[in-house]
This record gives structure tokens, C-alpha cells and sequence, in this order.
């Protein structure tokens, strides 16, 4: 059970019992380090019961968290990229802040339709034309 709370932006704070951690034994490099000691972090925060989250944001994260999401909505994050295990907790925790940030992002503005200018049109239908003459040009020649 991770006991500080993390802090995502002004709006956003995760409260320390929303986040669980469990230790697991790494593999790669590390010798005997890696046989003995439990250095990975498996970090679980259920993202579809927090109450710290917006609907909005919830929605957002659950896509791109993707495979990382468990059916039951609980998001886990994997991490074994250092020795030690402090490290590890900390990449987790900065893993999962960088995700609810990204889900956080205001949504792009809506797309403005604009017309294609006449000087566009007519290189177009320009090209167009011209392509037309080379094809028929690859044509049979005229029997008379």
C-alpha cells in the first residue's frame, strides 16, 4: 500500500490508499541482486472506482491505457527498469502520472472546413489533364 499521495497538477491529487504496490522478482541484468531481492513494482490504481479522477479523465486514461487495464478497471503499471527497488517505485509513480496527464489534456479544437482556393482547383484539373494526354498518348496509334 503506497501511503503518500500523488500529486498530478492543481486539480489533480491521487490519495495514498487509492495506489497499491506489490514486489516481484526482476529478471536481466543484476546477478544474484536479481534472484534475491523483490526490486519490481507492480503499481495498481483502480482507474473506473477513483473518486479523485473526472469522468472525462477517467474515459481518457482507460484508452490509453489499453492493455495495461484489467476487465475489473484496475490499471497496472510494471517497473523493472532499475536495481533498486526505491527507483523502481518511483518510475511506477511517474509512469502513471505522465498517463493521467496525458488523459487530462484538454480535447483538440474542432476542425474548420475551408474550401480549396481557385488557383488549387484549376493545378489540379490542370495535372489532371495533362496526365489524361500522357496516358492516351501510350495507346495504339491511329490507322489511317
Amino acid at each position: 500500500m503506497a501511503s503518500d499521495a500523488l500529486y498530478i497538477n492543481d486539480r489533480i491529487t491521487i490519495a495514498g490508499w487509492e495506489l497499491t504496490e506489490q514486489f516481484v522478482l526482476a529478471g536481466g541484468p543484476g546477478g544474484q541482486n536479481v534472484n534475491k531481492v523483490s526490486t519490481a513494482v507492480q503499481l495498481f490504481f483502480s482507474l473506473e472506482s477513483s473518486p479523485s479522477l473526472p469522468e472525462r479523465v477517467k474515459a481518457n486514461a482507460i484508452k490509453l491505457a489499453g492493455r495495461r487495464m484489467s476487465k475489473d478497471g484496475v490499471l497496472m503499471i510494471e517497473a523493472s527498469r532499475f536495481r533498486s527497488q526505491d527507483r523502481n517505485r518511483e518510475d511506477a509513480r511517474e509512469r502513471l502520472k505522465e498517463l493521467v496527464l496525458e488523459a487530462a489534456k484538454p480535447p483538440p479544437p474542432p476542425r474548420k472546413k475551408t474550401r480549396p482556393t481557385k488557383g488549387s482547383v484549376e493545378r489540379r484539373l490542370k495535372e489532371k489533364s495533362g496526365r489524361s494526354e500522357v496516358k492516351k498518348m501510350r495507346g495504339r496509334p491511329a490507322g489511317d
